[in-house]
């Protein structure tokens, strides 16, 4: 996915804190079904707006993965294993 953009800070976290590589978030935006949704919360806000929605990767590892959208580009932010109340948020109003 050419328009995946990861900056090497966020690739060591990815990998040290939650053990996801590049290709597992390439999968996520593959396999994504549903809609992207805005993370509103205040200390999270962006301009354009952070976006999150959580999808398998091809080894049905269920991840979160949050990014700005930019030039054409989707700028990760990270991306981790969801917790209950995420994975329900999504399957209320994302799905």
């Amino acid at each position: 996915m050419a328009s995946l953009i990861i900056s090497a800070d966020v690739l060591a976290k990815l990998a040290s804190k939650h053990n996801v590589s590049r290709r597992e978030v390439e999968q996520c935006f593959d396999n994504r079904c549903g809609m992207y949704l805005v993370d509103d919360r205040e200390d999270n806000q962006t301009d354009p707006a952070t976006l999150w929605f959580i999808a398998e990767t091809n080894y049905e590892r269920v991840l979160k993965v949050v990014f700005v959208p930019q030039d054409g580009n989707h700028h990760l932010k990270t991306a981790y294993e969801p917790d209950a109340i995420e994975i329900d948020i999504f399957e209320r109003i994302g799905k």
